[in-house]
This record gives structure tokens, C-alpha cells and sequence, in this order.
């Protein structure tokens, strides 16, 4: 049985998406616990708290920037106790003096609850930070706070690659950080690898790169997983701001795709490049772009759905085989796509809905890069769940059935379904009844044609006073020639002439030699989507994985 992962989160962003993933997991817990398909133990570590009751907290590292992290304390001090371990936990979400409100009423419901406002509820004006939508206690060696930057001003700010992999170069902050990994490794009874959440856009690139680094060498044997993250809209359009954001994820994808297993660039962004496109839109979700609680709240229900297949309690598949199956030949950046809810009908059976998306899989790219035209990948990790898994057929009397009806298992459904989308290509695929938890405080942004359960109604219908609880996602992970787009065309933004003009950049540390280095190591990954590349021995490389 696949075992245990340790998390870091890296940057505010990654932050905000973390605050979310975590409250979807105590989401899950809470939700049917003898029913799990998901492996609570592989993300959570677990205590004895008053009274004998069992209670969870990330096995995480999370570093951020002084001012970030609002009523967090790095050291625990003056933190009400959560949990009884063997050593302290401490429930960082800060109680008011009287009321023992964690939050303003302005983010909740005047009982600590954030973004509990009301049913469709979108501006949540109190939410700046994700602290103020973390729903979960985190132990004492979570937090290491970045003292010498500041998280916000018009000075004092982490923004270049360069400055990030200096501090990583400080022993200092390598002893911490070692400290803080030891401690969950060592208390892991099997280490199946990491997963790293990384700011791409500002200075903790360059943190990444080094943490990533770090990782691949003392634990060359695990797993490393790494999503590099973008706000949907840029906070500042000035030139130098942007070309700064433009260098720190060319540099901070080069970087992180070399020491790790696995890097998936995540954002809802329209571009990573220096002129902006709109960000993705949902039809069935109406959300804030500009507010990073809204838009990390859509990437953290993706990333709970796309890292599934190391987390199934029915699965044998480490961290380390699931990126193999998605890698080979060089292919080290894989994309993200998602249909956020899948939309289905309530009462759909899965051949229903998988026929009924017969001409168009109904997902949206999640990584900033061009959709191809037609189907084509090189390989992907499909994952479905939320939808009745019936065989028996709801629809109309006198339609021929689909080939997906003769199908004897979930499973087979999909990848049937995935076959006829994507012939040739090597695609691994799971299916899971329990469907994604959005109770606050993930936002209430959902359209009124929604069920509680995220299904679609015939006719718009006023919210419940409970929202939507869940909701039906097919999310994937693939390798496709799309990436050769996004890795060339970074590339192309920072040719020479350009880059002499913001020398600025250059004096955090950074060589030229280096950077030009990272810019032939995104070039040779951008030529391995090029659709001839290995084409030929590609699927059966897949196959004998």
C-alpha cells in the first residue's frame, strides 16, 4: 500500500490554494468516514485530542513572508492547544478575547465560520489572506515564517528568482527547513514522496527551485510532485513588475521540472506570458478572478481530484509510478484540465453522462497553455467522480444505446470513453462515487441551475439555505503537444535585447550564464511535444510502465 506524503507549500498563492485543499480533506473526513475510497492518512496525520477523539492536521511545511500570515503564529505561542500529541499541536486560528470568534463577522457567520456569509454570498471584503479561510489546526512545525521579505508593500518584497534561491542558501533557513521535513519523515511508516505547491510569478520560484533541489537529493528515491501556481490576473501591470513575473516562471519551471518527478503549471490564468488574456471561465460558476480566495478555491478542488490516484485506498500506485505513466520520453510538464462541476443531469447514470459528452469532453485547461485542435495527447491520468455508476440507462425511450452501456464496470466506462476521445493514447483513469465537498468555507459562487449535490436542473431555482455541498468533477493530468506552445513561447519573450533591459533582475544573484542555462533546458523540453517526437515508441514505453 502506497504511504504516506509530506506537503510544503511555497508563496502566498500557494497558500491560498493550500488553505482550500486542506478544508477539503476535513470536508471528506467528515463526510461518510466509513465509506472512504480516499486515503485520509496519505495527506493528514492523526492524534488523540480531549475526551480520546481522533483528530487530523497536515503534514505540512509552509513557508511564507512576514505580514502573510495575519492571526498565524510561526511558533505557536499564545495558541490555544487543538490537539493532545505527544508533542504540542497548536490550533493557529486566533480566538478573540471574548467571543472566541476566529474571524470578523464580515468572513463568516459571527462563529468563526469564514465565508459562512450566506448562501451565493461572493464578496467576502474581510478575506485577505489565507489564514482568514483556513479551517483546519496546523502543528507548531508547519509554519516557518521568511522574516527578511515582506508579503506586502511598495518595498522589502520577494520578487526575483534570484533573491529566492539565496535564501536557501543561508544555513540557517536549509537547517530549519531540514528540521521541519525531518520531522514528518521520520514519524512516516512509508515515505511515498512530496508535494510541492510553488509560487511561479514572484521570488519563491527561485525558493522552489532550491527546496526542489534539496528534496531530490536526499530523497532520490521518493516522489516529487511539484504544481507551480499563478494568480488569474496580474496585481500590478507595470513593465518591470511583469517582466519580472515573466522571468521568474520561465526560470521557476525550468528549475522545478528538473528536480522533480512530475511539474504541472496551475492557474486560471489565460497566459504566463507577458501579455494577458482573459482568465478561464466555468459555465456554471461565477467567480471573482481578481480575488485569489475564489480562484485557488477552483484550483484546489482540481488539484483534490487530479491527486487522487495515489491517495485510493483500493490502489497499489505510488507518487513515483503515477509520474512515470505520465513522463516518459523527457516529458517531464504535464497539464491540468477540468470540468468544474462535470455538468450532469440529477439522476444521470455515468453511460448517460459519458454519452452525453460524446462530441466534446466538457473541460477547461487549468495551465495557461493553447488547446489543441482535435484530440490528441501523449498520455493522461483521467479521474471521475460524483456520478452514479448504474449501468441502467435514464434516457429517452427509442435511442440506441452507446457502447458504454455494454460496459461491465465504472472503470471500463471511462476508459472506453477516454478511447474514443484520445485513440493512441496512453491513458490510466479512476472513478469514485464521492464527489468533491464545497461547503464553506469554500465560496458559494456556484449558478442557481445547480443542485445542493452540483447536478443541473431544468430551470434556475433560489439557493438552498445550505448552497451547494458537492460537487461532480472529471479532472486530468495530461502530456500533450499543447506545452510545446506555452515552454517555446517563453522562450521566444526572453530573448536577449529583452532581457538586457531589465538588468535590474540580474542583481539578486542570478548569472547570465545560469538563466541562459534555464532557457536551453525550456527549449529542449518544449521540442519533446512537438507531435513527431517519439511517437513511435511512446505508447509502448506507457505500456511497460
Amino acid at each position: 500500500m502506497p504511504g504516506e506524503a509530506v506537503t510544503l507549500q511555497l508563496g502566498h498563492y500557494s497558500g491560498c490554494v493550500g488553505a482550500h485543499w486542506w478544508g477539503l480533506q476535513a470536508a471528506a473526513l467528515r463526510s461518510a468516514p466509513e465509506r472512504a475510497e480516499l486515503r485520509a492518512s496519505a495527506l493528514l496525520r492523526f492524534g488523540r485530542g480531549p475526551g480520546g477523539t481522533e483528530s487530523p492536521t497536515p503534514r505540512l511545511v509552509a513557508l511564507e513572508l512576514k505580514g502573510g500570515v495575519g492571526s498565524l503564529r510561526a511558533d505557536g505561542a499564545g495558541a490555544e492547544p487543538a490537539v493532545s500529541w505527544d508533542g504540542a499541536v497548536a490550533d493557529y486560528r486566533e480566538r478573540g478575547s471574548d467571543t472566541g470568534s476566529c474571524r470578523g463577522d464580515a468572513a463568516g457567520d459571527g462563529k468563526g465560520n469564514p465565508g459562512a456569509a450566506g448562501p451565493g454570498s461572493q464578496d467576502v471584503p474581510s478575506v485577505r489572506l489565507w489564514s482568514d479561510f483556513l479551517s483546519v489546526p496546523l502543528h507548531p512545525k508547519s509554519l516557518y515564517v521568511i522574516r527578511q521579505y515582506l508579503h506586502d508593500g511598495d518595498c522589502g518584497c520577494l520578487e526575483a528568482f534570484g533573491q529566492g534561491e539565496s535564501l536557501l542558501q543561508d544555513p540557517a533557513c536549509v537547517e530549519e527547513l531540514e528540521d521541519r521535513l525531518h520531522f514528518y519523515v521520520e514519524e512516516c511508516d512509508y515515505l511515498q514522496g512530496f508535494q510541492v505547491l510553488c509560487d511561479l510569478h514572484n521570488g519563491f520560484s527561485g525558493v522552489g527551485a532550491k527546496v526542489t533541489e534539496l528534496l531530490h537529493d536526499e530523497y532520490s528515491r521518493k516522489g516529487i510532485l511539484t504544481w507551480g501556481l499563478t494568480p488569474a490576473l496580474s496585481a500590478v501591470a507595470e513593465p518591470q513588475n511583469s517582466f519580472y513575473r515573466l522571468m521568474n516562471t520561465a526560470l521557476g519551471i525550468a528549475h522545478l521540472s528538473r528536480h522533480s518527478s512530475l511539474f504541472c503549471p496551475l492557474s486560471l490564468s489565460g497566459s504566463l506570458g507577458i501579455k494577458p488574456q482573459p482568465p478561464v471561465t466555468f459555465p456554471y460558476i461565477k467567480y471573482d478572478a481578481s480575488q485569489n480566495y475564489h480562484s485557488s478555491a477552483i484550483l484546489a478542488a482540481a488539484l483534490d481530484t487530479l491527486t487522487v490516484p495515489y491517495r485510493l485506498c483500493s490502489s497499489q500506485a505510488s507518487m513515483m509510478h503515477f509520474a512515470d505513466s505520465l513522463t516518459f520520453s523527457g516529458r517531464k510538464v504535464v497539464a491540468a484540465l477540468a470540468a468544474l462541476p462535470l455538468p450532469a443531469l440529477a439522476g444521470s447514470s455515468l453511460p448517460d453522462v459519458l454519452s452525453a459528452h460524446q462530441q466534446d469532453v466538457p473541460w477547461k485547461l487549468l495551465s495557461s497553455c493553447n488547446e489543441q485542435k482535435g484530440s490528441c495527447c501523449f498520455a493522461q491520468s483521467v479521474v471521475l467522480r460524483g456520478i452514479c455508476q448504474e449501468k441502467s440507462s435514464s434516457s429517452c425511450q427509442g435511442q440506441p444505446k452507446s457502447p458504454l452501456h455494454s460496459c461491465e464496470s465504472p472503470e471500463q466506462m471511462l476508459q472506453q470513453f477516454l478511447h474514443t476521445q484520445f485513440p493512441g493514447a496512453f491513458s490510466t483513469s479512476h472513478v469514485l462515487q464521492q464527489p468533491c465537498a464545497t461547503r464553506p468555507p469554500f465560496p458559494q459562487f456556484f449558478s442557481p441551475l445547480l443542485t445542493r449535490q452540483g447536478f443541473l436542473l431544468d430551470k434556475a431555482q433560489g439557493f438552498s439555505s445550505a448552497g451547494v455541498e458537492s460537487i461532480p468533477v472529471l479532472a486530468a493530468l495530461q502530456s500533450s503537444p499543447g506545452l510545446h506552445s506555452l515552454l517555446s513561447g517563453l522562450c521566444q519573450e526572453l530573448q536577449e535585447p529583452k532581457v538586457r533591459r531589465w538588468s535590474s533582475f540580474f542583481t539578486a544573484g542570478l548569472e547570465q550564464d545560469d538563466f541562459q542555462e534555464a532557457l536551453e533546458e525550456l527549449r529542449t523540453l518544449a521540442q519533446c511535444y512537438e507531435s513527431g517526437f517519439g511517437a513511435d515508441g511512446s505508447e509502448d514505453e506507457a505500456d511497460s510502465d
